[in-house]
This record gives C-alpha cells, sequence and structure tokens, in this order.
C-alpha cells in the first residue's frame, strides 16, 4: 500500500469517528429536548375543542398607564393576603352594611375637605332621600337642573356613607344639586322595589323640572337601577331623563371575559355563576327573570332605542366591564347616544376614593357629559310605550342616519344579540343613530 493511500485511510477514519461523535451528540440533545418541548407546550395557553381557553401560572404587573397614586392603592387595597370568612348562603345584612360604612367613611370625610357641600335629608315622594348642594352655590345654567344618584351596593347595601361617595365630589365640581335616594334593598324587599322608590322621587321632581333637566347615574348595582329606572319610566308613560350615567353595572347584567378575568387582575376568585346569566341567586331579584327588560332592558330593542343619552364608565380590571361592552354596543345598535369611557388598571368602582387623579378624570367626564345633555329637546323617540317588549314589531325598514352633532363613542364593540321578549305588542318608531366610533 503506498504512502498516499495510507494517509487516505487515516482521513477516512478520522472523519467517521468525527461523524460518530457529531451524531451522538445529536441524538442526546433530541432526546433531551423532547420533554422541554413537551414542558413548553403545557406551559402555554390552550383552548380546547369546547372553546375554553387554559391559562398557565403567569404575572400581570400593574398597569403603566395607571397614576402613581392609583398603583399605590391597587397594591395596599388588594395585596393582603388575609384569608377570607366563608360566603353565607344569607350574607348578614346589617353587618355588612356596617362594614361598607366604616369602609366608604373615609372616603366621605376627604371628600367632604376635598368638595365642600352642604346636605340635607328631605323625603321626597315618601322616600328618604338626601339633597347634596355645593357650599359655592349651584351654577345658574344649572338652577332649572337636578341630578338624581343611585348608590351602589349590591342592592344591599351603600345609602349611607356609599351614596355620599358618589354625590359629593359630582355636586362640588358640576356645581349642581344632587339627589340620592335611599331607596328598598333586599333581604327586607325585592325587585321592582328599588325602580317604584326612583320613580315616586322622579314623580315629585317632574313637578319642578323639565325631564330634560333631569339627569340620572349611579355605580355598579347603582348603575343597573339608573338602567332598570328608565325601562319603568317606560312602562309608567313617564317622560324620560335627559340623560343617565350608568357606571361600573348597566342595561346588561353580568357576564362575559371580565366576570371572570377581572376578578382574577386584582387578586380575587371569580363568582361560580359570573358568566351564568341568571339572578336566581341575587337576594333582591329572587323570583325575577333575566329575560324581562324591566331587570335587563338590553334584552329589548324596543325599550333601549328610547333610552336618553348614555354615559358608561369603568375600569379595565371591573369584573362588570364586559357587561358595559355589551350595553354600548346595544345602546348603539338602538341609535341611542352611548359613550364609554374606560381607565386602563383600575377596578371596580375605583372613584370612590376622592384622592386618585383618574377619580379626578372621572368627576370631570361626568359633569361635562350632563352639562352637554341636560336641557336639550330631543325627537320623539323618546315617547314612553306601554308595555316594552316585543322585538319583532320594530320598523326595519327604515334606515338608521348618523346625526349631524354625533358624539364620539370611546369604544365601540361588535354587536351582541341578545334574547327579546315575547310578551306582548309594540309600536317603535323610527331610529335615529347619533354615536360614532373614534377611529
Amino acid at each position: 500500500m503506498g504512502l498516499r493511500a495510507m494517509r487516505a485511510m487515516l482521513q477516512a477514519g478520522k472523519r467517521l469517528q468525527l461523524s460518530g461523535v457529531l451524531f451522538g451528540a445529536l441524538a442526546f440533545a433530541v432526546l433531551n429536548r423532547a420533554p422541554c418541548a413537551a414542558e413548553e407546550a403545557s406551559s402555554r395557553p390552550q383552548v380546547d375543542a369546547e372553546g375554553v381557553t387554559h391559562l398557565p401560572a403567569t404575572e400581570v404587573p400593574a398597569s403603566r398607564f395607571m397614576s402613581a397614586a392609583a398603583r399605590a392603592k391597587f397594591i395596599q387595597q388588594f395585596s393582603r393576603h388575609e384569608t377570607a370568612p366563608a360566603a353565607a348562603a344569607e350574607p348578614d345584612a346589617r353587618q355588612v352594611r356596617e362594614a361598607d360604612e366604616q369602609k366608604n367613611a373615609p372616603f366621605v370625610a376627604r371628600a367632604q375637605e376635598l368638595y365642600p357641600v352642604d346636605i340635607e335629608p328631605r323625603v321626597i315622594g315618601g322616600v328618604r332621600t338626601r339633597v347634596v348642594t355645593p357650599k359655592a352655590g349651584v351654577a345658574a345654567g344649572n338652577r332649572a337642573r337636578v341630578l338624581i344618584n343611585l348608590h351602589g351596593g349590591g342592592f344591599l347595601w351603600g345609602e349611607g356613607n356609599g351614596a355620599l361617595t358618589e354625590s359629593i365630589p359630582i355636586a362640588a365640581v358640576g356645581r349642581i344639586s344632587v339627589v340620592t335616594i335611599a331607596y328598598r334593598m333586599a333581604p327586607e324587599f325585592r325587585f321592582p322595589a328599588a325602580s317604584e322608590d326612583v320613580a315616586a322621587v322622579y314623580r315629585e321632581l317632574l313637578k319642578r323640572h323639565r325631564s330634560a333637566d333631569i339627569g340620572i347615574y349611579g355605580c355598579s348595582a347603582g348603575g343597573i337601577l339608573t338602567a332598570e329606572a328608565v325601562a319603568w319610566f317606560e312602562k309608567e308613560r313617564l317622560p324620560l331623563p335627559g340623560a343617565i350615567g350608568t357606571f361600573c353595572g348597566s342595561a346588561v347584567l353580568m357576564g362575559g371575559d371580565s366576570s371572570r378575568l377581572g376578578s382574577l387582575l386584582v387578586g380575587e376568585l371569580p363568582s361560580p355563576d359570573a358568566d351564568s346569566g341568571s339572578v336566581s341567586s341575587d337576594a333582591y331579584f329572587r323570583g325575577a327573570s333575566s329575560s324581562d327588560p324591566l331587570v335587563q332592558p338590553a334584552t329589548s330593542p324596543e325599550v333601549l332605542a328610547r333610552f336618553p343619552p348614555t354615559l358608561l364608565i369603568a375600569g379595565s380590571r371591573d369584573f362588570m366591564l364586559s357587561s358595559l361592552f355589551a350595553a354600548q354596543a346595544a345602546l348603539s345598535r338602538a341609535g341611542v347616544d352611548a359613550e364609554l369611557h374606560v381607565w386602563d388598571g383600575m377596578w371596580h368602582a375605583f372613584f370612590m376614593d376622592p384622592d386618585l387623579p383618574e377619580s379626578h378624570e372621572v368627576y370631570q367626564v361626568v359633569v361635562d357629559f350632563f352639562a352637554h345633555h341636560l336641557g336639550v329637546h330631543r325627537a320623539a323617540r323618546h315617547e314612553p310605550v306601554t308595555n316594552p317588549g316585543r322585538a319583532d314589531r320594530l320598523d326595519r325598514g327604515r334606515e338608521p342616519a348618523i346625526a349631524a352633532n354625533a358624539r364620539v363613542a370611546v369604544v365601540s364593540v361588535a354587536p351582541q344579540a341578545f334574547p327579546q321578549s315575547t310578551d306582548g305588542p309594540i309600536e317603535a318608531p323610527a331610529l335615529a343613530l347619533s354615536t360614532v366610533v373614534a377611529p
């Protein structure tokens, strides 16, 4: 064998040896990579065949769009790792109400420092109320106007300090009188007791104010009740208010993504029936139906079509946010001027704290909205109807048109169908779409 041939054999052997080493290393990497890939797949979000999304453990930091004060408040309020007591099937109303009074007492004291007002207890239409007026005096342009506040509290609590935290800043910033109503609640009373009380006060105020000069707003349960009150006014053939505000609750009951994600994003577990669409577990609505437009006005396009301009407000971590998305979409489809504002990173009823910069923004938005809409004469589509409900009588041959003075909706969502009541005939006037989508 020649020298050249021997060198070739040696080089071939080295190549084979190197190839063997490389193949072994590659096989080792592949075998050891397989479990890692499987582990990675199991740690990724998955959507199953039923459309259910399975989420791995993850971390969500506080929103970078929150103010420093809001971030500090968020941490203070939600980072406590105290074991919550087991929820009772029938909560003790007295204890819950006392706890709410204590929780909101500092907010009321601070609000009175920032926003000096006079508070006068008064019975109006046989219902207990408190009239809140700014110490600086009611503005000349608001002397014929009045706002009604419907407090939150799950239709169980909130008529004391909770109502004042909602009323004091708006009265002072807007320089307008606010009447906050102590409507009847569960467990002593059930639906429609609260709607009846609101109507009683409203009827009395109509003796001194035009309906166009009256605005109604509320937060959480108060936001839901505000929408229900408008539907109740329609049933009672009362002229409708000039504008309303439904905050952290509206014409659609709790449901959708936020009913689960909103709670998780503030370190709490969602309610077991968060997205059930049922009101059977609620003490106030026991015996009522969520398909009744007097309970959930969005179930009737005809009822919604007569709604006055509506302001909707929530935070992105509010468990009620999805219901406001749905309500704004339904109102817009019905031709109602529906304006939705959402503060990123903020939680349910965050503006109860009068020190937060975001709360100051909310107060100004509310005041500006009512200043813009109250006193404006509106088309006959707001005339009341005898029997709100049936949807198949809507005149679908008339196309909605965008009004020349259309307001801009801050958030617009895709249309979503709602079940329609079929409890009687109804005639609906033409619709006029007055909400446009911001680019």
